[in-house]
C-alpha cells in the first residue's frame, strides 16, 4: 500500500501515512495537535489548515467560504491524502493553553497501579471499543447492494450486531476507501448506548493496535491508565496533581469561579491539558499511535465530570443540589477536548447525586461491595471522602468534605505518592531517631498521605504532640518555631533530595486532623443512621492512593478509621480508577455500574442533627471518647 509523507508547519513535523487517511488523522499521529470539537463530523469548522502543496481529497462543505476555498484551506477532518502534502496550521486551528492555567505542579509522574486484592470479579471481555478484519466480497451484477450496506452485512455476519450505525463522513469516503484498499479493511466498532457505532473505517488490518485510556479525576489528584483493549494489559500508569486547584482547593470554589469571566474554559482547559499530556506520554513510552486510542472512560466526583464536559456545575451546590446529569450517553472524546483518535469514544461513569458521583459507582464495581452478603463499608479517604454502606440488599452512600491533606496538598512538604514520597515512618520514643521508608527507596523528596498518617501515629507514641495535635518536646534539634507554629524535622536537608528539611508543623497536623474528623465521623455517622453499630460491620474496604502502604495500626491509633478487628480491613488503592478500567473493557461490568448508581440512596449528613456533633469529638488524637480506641488508650 502506498505510503505518503505530510510536512506540517510551522511545527516542521513530518507524518508517514496510507492513502486516504485524513489531514487530522496525520497530524495527530506526527503529535500535531488540531482542534475538532466535532470529532472529525466536519460541523464545527475548527480544524481549518492551508495546504500549501500536494494533492488532497476534500469532502464539499458549507463552512469553508469562496474566498478561503481560492486560498487552499481546507478542513482537516474532511480532507485526504493522495500524495506528498505539505500542510500549514494557522494559529486558530491549534490546540494551545488558555491563559491563566499556568503549570503549578509538576509534571505527571509514573506511579505502580495497585490492584483491588479482590480477585473474583471477572467480567466478560467486552470493550468499549473493538477492531475487527473484514474481507468484504466485492460486487457484481449479483450481488449490487450499497458500499455501507455490504459493510453493515459483513460486520453483522461476524458480530452478529442487530443494530447499528455510522457518521457521514465515513459514509463519504467509504466508496473509494474500499475499492482502494481491496475491499479488505478494518472497522473500529464503539458501543454508543443501545447502539454499536462503525466509529472508523480502515483500509488494510490494523485489528491488533487498539488501546483505550482511563481516568479517575480527582479534585486533587488525576490518575490515568493506558489499557491494550485486545489483551486487556495495562500499559502503564500516571498521576498528577489536578491544576484546577490554581482555582480553588475544593469544589464549591470551583463551583463558584466557574460562574466567572472564562473561569469554566480555564476548569475545563486545566483538565484537559493535564489528560492530553498524560496521553501523550504514555502512548510515547508505549509507541503507541494516538490514532490508535480509540476510546476513553473517565471517573469521578460529579463536580469533576461537569467541568470535563464543560457542563455549568452552578447547581450542585444550589438547593436542592440536583446535577445537570448523572447518566451520560457515550460522547465523541473531541468533544470534551481529549485528544485521543479523532472519533474516539468518551463515556463517563455514571453518578449518584452531586455529591457522590462516579468515583463511588466505579468503587463499589471494583471492590464488589455490591454483591456482599454480610453489611460492608467502602471508604474513599480523598478531598471528597465518600463513604458507601450496604451489601447486595441495599446501598446508601455520604460524602464528606476532608480536604486536600491526605493527598499530599496543602501541608509543608507534602506529596503525592510518587518515588521519593515517604510512605512509612518509625521514631524512637527515646532519643526521637527516625527511620523512614519511601517510595521506590529513592532519596526523601516529601510525605504522602500514608506517611502522614503515619508520623502522626509516631508523635504521638513517641510523646512529641499532645492529644490535641501541638507539640509538647522543646529544647530538641527536631523542634523548633516557625509562623506556622511548632514544626518537626521529619528528615534534615543534607539526607533530603531538595537539599531542604521536610518538616511537619502544628498547621500541618491540625490540616490532617480536620480530614481524619471529616472521615470518621461521616462513616460514624451513616452507620449511626442506618440503625447500625461499626461492630456490625463484617468487612472495610479502604481505597484511595494509599494502595497498601497505609498502616492500619497508625491510621486507627491517630482516629482515621474504626476501632475494629484487623482482619475486616480490605486495602483495595485507586478503586476509582480500577472500576473505570473494568467498564473500560467489559460492557458487562458498565451494565452493572449503571445498575450500581440507581441502586445507591444519597444521604445528606448536613440534615443529620449529630453530625456537627460526632465531627466536633474527632477533633482529638484519636477521639474525644476513648471508649470508642480501646486499642490506643494507653496513648
Amino acid at each position: 500500500m502506498n505510503k505518503f509523507k505530510v510536512t506540517f508547519y510551522p511545527d516542521n513535523k513530518t507524518a508517514e501515512v496510507a492513502k486516504d487517511t485524513t489531514i487530522l488523522s496525520a497530524a495527530l499521529s506526527c503529535g500535531v495537535y488540531i482542534k475538532s470539537e466535532c470529532g472529525g463530523d466536519g460541523v464545527c469548522g475548527r480544524c481549518k489548515v492551508i495546504v500549501k502543496g500536494g494533492k488532497v481529497n476534500s469532502q464539499p462543505s458549507g463552512i469553508l467560504t469562496s474566498d478561503e476555498k481560492k486560498q487552499r484551506i481546507y478542513l482537516a477532518c474532511l480532507t485526504t491524502v493522495h500524495g506528498d502534502v505539505e500542510v500549514e496550521v494557522p494559529s486558530g486551528s491549534r490546540m494551545e493553553a488558555i491563559p491563566g492555567t499556568k503549570e503549578i505542579y509538576s509534571e505527571s509522574q509514573e506511579i505502580e497501579s495497585k490492584e483491588p486484592v479482590l480477585s473474583d470479579r471477572i467480567f466478560r471481555h467486552s470493550p468499549l471499543s473493538t477492531k475487527t478484519y473484514l474481507e468484504l466480497p466485492a460486487p457484481n451484477l449479483n450481488d449490487a447492494i450499497s458500499d455501507l450496506e455490504r459493510l453493515f452485512r459483513q460486520v453483522s455476519k461476524i458480530q452478529g450486531l442487530p443494530l447499528m450505525q455510522t457518521g457521514l463522513s465515513n459514509i463519504r469516503q467509504l466508496g473509494e476507501l474500499l475499492r482502494d484498499s481491496d475491499w479488505k479493511v478494518t472497522v473500529t466498532l464503539g458501543k454508543r448506548n443501545d447502539t454499536v457505532e462503525i466509529v472508523l473505517v480502515e483500509p488494510g488490518n490494523t485489528s491488533a493496535k487498539n488501546f483505550g485510556a482511563c481516568f479517575d479525576i480527582g479534585t486533587t489528584t488525576i490518575s490515568g491508565q493506558l489499557v491494550d483493549l485486545n489483551t486487556k494489559k495495562v500499559l502503564g500508569t500516571k498521576a498528577s496533581f489536578n491544576k484546577q486547584a490554581s482555582f480553588g482547593s475544593d469544589v464549591i470554589t470551583r463551583i463558584i469561579y466557574a460562574r466567572a469571566e472564562e473561569g469554566m474554559e480555564r476548569l475545563h482547559s486545566a483538565v484537559t491539558e493535564t489528560m492530553n499530556q498524560m496521553i501523550r506520554d504514555l502512548s510515547s513510552e508505549h509507541q503507541v499511535n494516538l490514532n490508535d486510542v480509540t476510546c476513553i472512560v473517565c471517573t469521578g466526583n460529579t463536580t469533576m465530570i461537569h467541568l470535563l464536559l464543560r457542563v455549568d456545575p452552578t447547581y450542585l451546590r444550589r438547593e436542592p443540589y440536583v446535577p445537570t446529569a448523572n447518566f451520560l450517553p457515550v460522547l465523541r472524546a473531541s468533544e470534551a477536548g481529549i485528544v485521543i483518535n479523532p472519533r474516539g469514544l468518551l463515556s463517563c461513569v455514571p453518578g449518584v447525586s452531586s455529591y457522590v458521583g462516579g468515583d463511588t459507582t466505579s468503587g463499589v464495581l471494583s471492590s464488589g461491595l455490591y454483591k456482599e452478603t454480610g453489611l460492608s463499608i467502602l471508604i474513599d479517604i480523598g478531598t471528597n471522602g465518600e463513604i458507601c454502606l450496604g451489601n447486595k440488599d441495599f446501598l446508601v452512600a455520604c460524602a464528606a468534605s476532608a480536604g486536600p491533606a491526605f493527598e499530599g496538598s496543602g501541608v509543608t512538604s507534602g506529596m503525592r505518592a510518587s518515588a521519593g514520597a515517604i510512605q512509612k515512618i518509625k521514631i524512637n520514643p527515646k532519643d526521637l531517631t527516625l527511620e523512614c521508608v519511601t517510595i521506590g527507596g529513592a532519596k526523601p523528596a516529601g510525605i504522602c498521605g500514608s506517611g502522614y498518617i503515619d508520623a502522626i501515629a509516631q508523635m504521638l507514641a513517641a510523646g512529641v504532640i499532645d492529644r490535641s495535635g501541638k507539640i509538647k518536646i522543646e529544647n530538641h534539634k527536631r523542634v523548633r518555631n516557625s509562623d506556622a507554629g511548632k514544626e518537626f524535622v521529619l528528615v534534615f536537608k543534607e539526607d533530603a533530595a531538595a537539599g531542604e528539611d521536610i518538616i511537619i508543623n502544628e498547621a500541618d497536623i491540625e490540616n490532617l486532623k480536620r480530614a481524619k474528623a471529616a472521615i470518621y465521623s461521616a462513616a460514624a455517622v451513616l452507620v449511626k443512621h442506618m440503625s447500625f453499630q461499626f461492630e456490625d460491620v463484617k468487612k472495610i474496604f479502604i481505597a484511595g492512593g494509599f494502595g497498601t502502604s497505609l498502616d492500619i495500626e497508625s491510621a486507627i491509633r491517630i482516629g482515621l478509621l474504626p476501632d475494629l478487628e484487623r482482619n475486616k480491613f480490605v486495602f483495595i488503592g485507586n478503586s476509582a480508577l480500577s472500576g473505570a478500567r473494568q467498564m473500560l473493557l467489559s460492557a458487562e461490568a458498565t451494565g452493572i455500574a449503571e445498575e450500581i448508581a440507581r441502586k445507591i440512596t444519597y444521604f445528606e449528613l448536613s440534615v443529620d442533627p449529630g453530625y456537627m456533633d460526632e465531627y466536633m469529638a474527632a477533633l482529638f488524637f484519636p477521639h474525644t471518647d476513648l471508649n470508642k480506641f480501646p486499642s490506643g488508650k494507653a496513648v
